[in-house]
């Protein structure tokens, strides 16, 4: 699943002109009289036909409740979103609301584009938890609170592993060669143009392997962390998972990356396992028509305490730190976060809220998919450890630089450690380029 991501040169130029704009009129928010006159907010989001239709609910909702506060809306779709919402920013005219994602917390908080919530008398963060609430935090500020939290793991085509006559393995022992053991077989027992598994060259692939390994992609301080040999393991793995046939050859994942859903090899059951994020549950069944198991990350030893996984936020609810209403703009953001009037319409479709209280709210109303991952992300409660690092400014790109050195290695272009040496080099070179 190919994920674009912000042109690094771009918002570089565009955080460069938003600086010098803060400079000139005096930093922040120029603030709200709070007189209850009433204001128009824009409020700019990315999401498909059922997530606008979903957020256009919530939008009436809030402002029946709030009739001094209109909503303006935004809508997007994530190709395009990050490269219009630089643009607006460098002419600073950045929306009030802005949906966020955690890759670019840094990038955008980091160069005084967003507004530090916690400075913000309207947002309520005290039933809020505290580690999804870390995850919104860089360099002292709050810059984005969590719309939900979710895990990213192993979703299995129980349709496709009936017709290969393989059991789907128990995820609370399994290790990698487990994992490459039954993709393979699943491989050959299939017609040819059905797959064991799926390529895991996400960031968020890349980041559990380093865990497993007691490494981290980024460290507290937003400098690399990991060994280039650890990297380089990884890619040797997706090699490996290529020359045992326990996933495409490289030409058939270059064609499937570029694929909808719909017509992917996961959406249209020909492939039996691949990463995907809790939330995707709903959509992965509808688009298959068959059941999905969540499993857990496979680990080196079976541990599944030792297994790297984590929770990471969906997504953020973050506001311009050039808000003419910054008052407003907090009311509004802890509306989606704690009303439950907000909950009962957005439900777990941006993550399972990381309010409790509301999570209990909606759980009697939630769909069967909904309430199998609330329940999955319990029961994995007690082998998660600390999230990972927030991305430091300068790492929005890096996905795709984990993306483009799977490519190299799967295509014998370059080898795992070759790649490793290379991906480090130059993510380190983004990383100082981006703190000039």
């Amino acid at each position: 699943m190919t994920i674009p991501t912000l042109s690094r040169r771009r918002f570089q130029l565009g955080a460069a002109a938003l600086a010098m704009t803060l400079l000139a009129t005096g930093c922040g928010a120029s603030g709200s009289s709070g007189s209850g006159d009433p204001v128009t907010l824009r409020f700019a989001w990315w999401g498909n036909e059922y997530l606008n239709a979903q957020t256009e609910k919530v939008i009436d909702a809030f402002e029946a409740s709030h009739p001094n506060i209109k909503i303006e809306s935004e809508p997007g779709e994530w190709g395009g979103y990050w490269d219009k919402l630089a643009t607006k920013t460098a002419a600073n005219d950045a929306p009030d609301v802005i949906q966020m994602d955690q890759k670019y917390i840094a990038e955008y908080g980091g160069r005084g584009a967003l507004l530090d919530l916690s400075k913000q008398e309207g947002v309520d963060t005290s039933k809020l938890d505290k580690e999804a609430l870390a995850s919104g935090q860089y360099d002292g500020a709050q810059y984005g609170l969590s719309t939900g939290q979710n895990a990213y793991v192993i979703m299995a085509n129980t349709k496709v592993f009936e017709a290969a006559n393989i059991p789907v393995p128990d995820d609370t022992k399994w290790t990698w060669d487990d994992f490459l053991d039954i993709a393979a077989k699943i491989s050959s027992s299939g017609d040819g143009k059905t797959y064991g598994a799926a390529y895991g060259s996400n960031e968020a692939d890349l980041i559990i392997w380093l865990r497993q390994h007691g490494q981290n992609l980024y460290s507290q301080d937003g400098k690399l962390d990991f060994d280039a040999a650890t990297a380089a393991s990884f890619w040797e793995r997706l090699k490996e998972q290529r020359d045992s046939k326990a996933s495409p050859p490289a030409t058939v994942a270059t064609e499937d990356s570029g694929a909808g859903l719909e017509e992917s090899l996961f959406g249209t059951n020909r492939v039996g396992m691949a990463w995907w994020w809790t939330n995707q549950l709903g959509s992965l069944e509808s688009t298959t028509g068959s059941p999905i198991k969540m499993l857990r990350a496979p680990s080196q030893d079976g541990a599944s305490a030792k297994n790297g996984m984590y929770y990471k936020p969906t997504m953020f609810w973050s506001a311009s730190s050039r808000s003419k209403h910054p008052k407003e703009a907090a009311v509004f953001i802890d509306y989606l976060t704690n009303s439950p009037e907000a909950g009962a319409i957005l439900m777990t479709d941006r993550g399972v809220p990381t309010n409790a209280d509301i999570v209990e709210s909606i759980t009697p109303s939630l769909k069967p998919a909904d309430t199998t991952v609330v329940s999955f992300l319990k029961d994995i409660a007690p082998d998660i450890k600390d999230a990972p690092p927030v991305p430091p400014v300068g790492a929005g790109s890096v996905q795709n630089v984990i993306k483009r050195y799977t490519d190299e290695v799967l295509y014998d272009r370059l080898t795992p450690q070759a790649a490793a040496d290379a991906f480090k080099k130059e993510v380190e070179g983004m990383l100082t380029s981006a703190k000039k």
